[in-house]
């Protein structure tokens, strides 16, 4: 078969799977949609030199040499046939003719193994590109085997890998906390604004912008964080992620990483469990994936940067937690880690410069209960915090008491609360709601043109913050003893003030003092966009509704019309008037009218056939 006639052959195939299995092939093997109306269209796309080497990328030695030796074979082979001449078992032959099939790049024929001509054009082809040739594709031998790793070598790879894995969770769970509070601004040309950037390298401790890329990645593909509306913010996950163990936050980061990764890699990393990656590995899936040049080495790069950073291997060696990751699954690779872990602690030390140190890694509620009358300064195995009026104040925005923050307080601490810290609370209490923030509407009059104002108690507060140099860009302009305006909205102001360390609270148009966030409210879930293969597909079953069957008049015309646009040879079968069907061995010229002109090789002839007379159009044998 010539390559259009393989289009015919890989229509009439394609015509038969069913919408999922025809969904399946377009995910794995895209095309273009502009210019595909029906099955032809899609197979001589799908045969097209670029798309098969595209998927060739992506297969292994096992379907290449069912391949190859296929196309070496002088007559299309059966199955039993290409596993005898492997050396393999028949079932792992079937397995890959099967997979092949899936991906169109055999053509189902019965017992045969059927390779399109353009799929046996580009391999014929790889020699000349400097990959291997059929030959060695049927029979080449694989590398060496892998270094294995001994038990001094796990033993350190441990050691590091746990340090690692915890400081993965911490850096993570402080970069979705970042975004939560305040969402990173995404650039128009890619990336994320600098001053963004420069946040998330701060709370994130992360050494180089590779390492902070690397951190973002594992957050976004655990589903921590999305980039939405211009941003990179927080999704609804991560509030029960942030809530759970440091083991769990760092098994559920492993398994989103085992998902990431691709199938070729997966399988690849599994098997090797045991054996030292690296160099070896690298030379190995070359060796094994040899068209995999354009996306490889870069990929699996990345894969296994991915994996140290979380502790599942160091230096290319697997850790225990991460070869029972790759074996066993997510739950073993907690137990396996939790090995590792230090253990958590849920008591503090709170000093008299209203400083707070946790001697170990703190447990998570007792993080989060005291994130929210603490300000973070450091975080890791010991973690610091501070208190300031700010913080507390804060804290009792959101509706605590002050005696509910000594509560919590004094349950913490192993040194009970300082007086310098009770003399704090105490003010802050008592200063609580003396500095308020509001909205306005910018009514004629004083206000004019304001959006906000800023009350206090003490007019003396006032004097100072319209002359504070770091409230100038909202120019707060006074009108009044206790108060002033600004022409910036209400929350901008707020938060102004706050950065600014002034006792600010916010205050509704009633009145009442409300928590404000600083992020944007997390976007609605919207609707996923539209799977261009779906499209493809109903596009396809439109126009398959209009041939209602193989042996229609429309049917036998896209065949013909695809026949003589390639100069190619065809089987057709005519119905005589007397009822009898008869083959004729054509050279299709044109179609017009409803009829076929075309050129008989063996009666060295021209026939003209009405169309409606043809019953059926196959690729010459």
């Amino acid at each position: 078969m010539g390559v259009s006639s393989s289009a015919l052959a890989l229509a009439a195939s394609l015509r038969a799977l069913s919408d999922d299995a025809l969904t399946a092939l377009l995910h794995a093997r895209p095309v273009r949609e502009h210019g595909i109306r029906d099955v032809f269209d899609l197979a001589e796309a799908l045969l097209d030199a670029a798309s098969v080497q595209a998927a060739l990328a992506h297969l292994d030695r096992s379907a290449l040499g069912v391949l190859a030796t296929a196309v070496l074979a002088p007559a299309a082979p059966d199955a039993t046939t290409v596993a005898q001449r492997l050396a393999r078992p028949p079932a792992e032959v079937d397995a890959a003719v099967n997979r092949l099939t899936e991906l169109a790049l055999l053509i189902p024929d019965d017992a045969r193994v059927v390779v399109p001509d353009a799929v046996a054009e580009v391999l014929r082809g790889w020699p000349a590109e400097g990959l291997p040739s059929l030959e060695q594709l049927a029979h080449g031998t694989p590398p060496a085997a892998l270094e294995p790793v001994g038990g001094a070598d796990r033993a350190s790879a441990d050691r590091v890998a746990s340090e690692r894995a915890f400081s993965a969770v911490t850096a993570v769970g402080e970069l979705v906390g970042v975004v939560e509070r305040e969402p990173a601004r995404m650039l128009q040309r890619g990336g994320i604004a600098l001053p963004d950037w420069r946040r998330l390298l701060s709370a994130t401790g992360a050494s180089s912008d590779t390492e902070l890329a690397t951190l973002l990645a594992i957050a976004e593909g655990a589903q921590l964080v999305a980039a939405s509306a211009g941003a990179w913010r927080a999704t609804e996950h991560s509030e029960t992620w942030r809530s759970s163990t440091r083991v769990e936050r760092w098994a559920a980061l492993a398994a989103s990483w085992l998902t990431q990764v691709p199938p070729e890699l997966r399988e690849q990393l599994r098997a090797r469990a045991g054996a030292r990656w690296g160099e070896g590995l690298l030379e190995y899936l070359s060796w094994l994936y040899p068209a995999g040049g354009a996306w490889l080495p870069a990929r699996t790069r990345e894969v296994i940067g991915a994996a140290e950073a979380l502790g599942i291997a160091d230096a290319s060696v697997p850790s225990t937690a991460g070869a029972a990751l790759l074996l066993h699954g997510a739950d073993a690779a907690s137990a396996a880690m939790a090995e590792l872990f230090p253990p958590e602690v849920r008591q503090v030390y709170i000093q008299h410069d209203l400083s707070i140190i946790a001697p170990g890694p703190l447990a998570s509620d007792v993080d989060l209960r005291l994130r929210e009358v603490a300000d973070v300064e450091s975080v890791g195995l010991a973690s610091s915090y501070r208190i300031t009026a700010a913080s507390v104040t804060r804290a009792l925005t959101t509706g605590q008491t002050v005696e509910q923050l000594r509560a919590l307080l004094d349950e913490i601490s192993l040194t009970g609360i300082p007086q310098p810290l009770e003399y704090l609370l105490s003010e802050t209490a008592g200063r609580f709601g003396s500095l308020r923030v509001g909205p306005l509407d910018g009514e004629p009059g004083p206000d004019a043109g304001a959006h906000s104002y800023v009350r206090a108690d003490d007019p003396i507060l006032i004097g100072q913050l319209v002359i504070d140099q770091a409230l100038a860009s909202l120019a707060p302009r006074r009108t009044g003893d206790h108060r002033a305006v600004s022409r910036f909205d209400a929350e901008t102001l707020y938060w102004a003030l706050v950065d600014a360390r002034y006792p600010a609270v916010f205050e509704d148009a009633a009145g009442i003092i409300r928590a404000v966030q600083r992020a944007a409210p997390r976007p609605v879930v919207t609707e996923p966009a539209p799977d261009p293969a779906v499209r493809l597909v109903a596009r396809i079953r439109e126009a398959i509704a209009h041939q209602p069957t193989e042996s229609g008049a429309a049917w036998n015309a896209r065949q013909l019309e695809l026949a003589i646009k390639a100069k190619i040879e065809v089987t057709v079968v005519v119905r005589m008037p007397d009822g009898t069907e008869v083959p004729y061995l054509l050279e299709p010229a044109a179609l017009a009218g409803g009829r076929l002109r075309a050129r008989d090789r063996r009666a060295d002839i021209e026939r003209t056939l009405p169309l409606s007379h043809i019953v059926a159009v196959n690729p010459a044998d």
